[in-house]
């Protein structure tokens, strides 16, 4: 990977992991619903009426819609208002791609090597002694709920992803926040009132509408954008370690921004789910190695 492809992967997580930070800092003033709303409609309008929408069957659209924003991002920020901290929020919230491995096992009939069952080992580890540290003023048990099935619809997400093939992501992202939007509204006025929503709009500073505008263009379409663009021009082995970072990024970005503190059962539950994501991005590699041996070693017989 040339070395403008490198740092483009690495302000993509960086992004991504500062990301936590900047939620927490719109959830000041916006209440998690309504902050979600005005994300996804950012994202949609006006790129709606220049994008056309991608070749993708419309209960597609509205299935990975509904998953990535009020499945994920719905349920991430209703728990990041005060139930789990930002740092801890971007470590649980990457165990989707254990939820995913096993919705591929139950609806694809993958099988997984016995490395990803170390890797699954790691991070459930992992998350035994986050849930073994609840109520710590990081953490409550709400909190680690809400973010591991937030993980859950991440998984779900990438399932409905994974079977429209190459697609146009900008397009696709555009439109899938056309979705999200009227869900996400309709919840936020039931849940939050319209009264609530009415007081927060009108009396929004400058920076939670900054942090709204970051999540729309910074985090969806240039994050998704961008890293969609590097893994059409290198393999996904290649581009996907990258993300390994960005619960690094997101604990770092909330030591340092917001003051959360790192005891050591924090780092500790850190290094077992990274070290879990790591096995498994191995795994992986290994897998597509070998069906790339395979695929080789038949053309030539």
């Amino acid at each position: 990977m040339p070395l403008s492809h490198l740092l483009l992967a690495l302000a993509v997580v960086a992004v991504w992991g500062t990301n936590f930070v900047v939620i927490k800092w719109g959830l000041d003033e916006l209440p998690p619903l309504l902050f979600t709303t005005l994300r996804f409609a950012l994202s949609a309008f006006p790129l709606l009426l220049f994008i056309k929408r991608p070749a993708v069957p419309w209960h597609k659209l509205v299935a990975f819609g509904l998953l990535h924003g009020v499945g994920l991002f719905g349920m991430m920020l209703f728990a990041m208002r005060g139930d789990i901290s930002p740092g801890l929020a971007s470590l649980v919230i990457q165990t989707q791609v254990f939820f995913t491995i096993v919705l591929a096992v139950l609806l694809d009939g993958e099988r997984p090597r016995p490395v990803q069952a170390l890797a699954l080992g790691l991070a459930v580890a992992g998350m035994a002694l986050i849930a073994g540290h609840i109520d710590q003023h990081s953490i409550t048990a709400l909190g680690l709920a809400l973010v591991l099935c937030a993980a859950m619809s991440w998984a779900g997400a990438n399932m409905v992803a994974k079977s429209l093939g190459s697609i146009d992501t900008i397009g696709f992202m555009v439109w899938i926040s056309v979705v999200a939007t009227p869900a996400l509204a309709v919840l936020s006025l039931v849940v939050e009132g319209p009264a609530l929503i009415a007081d927060r709009v009108s009396h929004a500073s400058a920076g939670a509408w900054a942090a709204v505008a970051w999540q729309a263009l910074a985090t969806s379409l240039f994050g998704y954008g961008a890293w969609n663009w590097l893994l059409t021009r290198h393999p996904a082995a290649t581009v996907a370690p990258a993300a390994l970072l960005v619960p690094v990024f997101g604990m770092a970005a909330s030591s340092l921004l917001l003051g959360e503190s790192l005891p050591g059962w924090k780092l500790g539950a850190t290094a077992l789910v990274l070290g879990g994501l790591a096995l498994n991005t191995l795994a992986s590699r290994a897998t597509r190695s070998a069906a790339a041996t395979e695929r080789f070693t038949e053309s030539v017989s």
